[in-house]
């Protein structure tokens, strides 16, 4: 789960780079900290996303 700073939502991984926000938008992943809403293109800057290299049990 993370943090969606521009509209205040938490966002839910569905894989390395889907998400879902609890709004049911689709999200990917640009980058560390950042995501693109799949339905209006807009970028939004969020809290820190799991991911394989930073999980010791993989």
């Amino acid at each position: 789960m993370f943090f969606d700073y521009d509209d205040g939502d938490f966002g839910y991984q569905l894989s390395d780079d889907m998400a879902m926000d609890s709004d049911g938008n689709l999200m990917m992943r640009t980058g560390d900290n950042m995501v693109i809403d799949m339905g209006t293109g807009e970028l939004h800057i969020t809290s820190g996303w799991n991911d394989k290299e930073d999980n010791d049990d993989w």
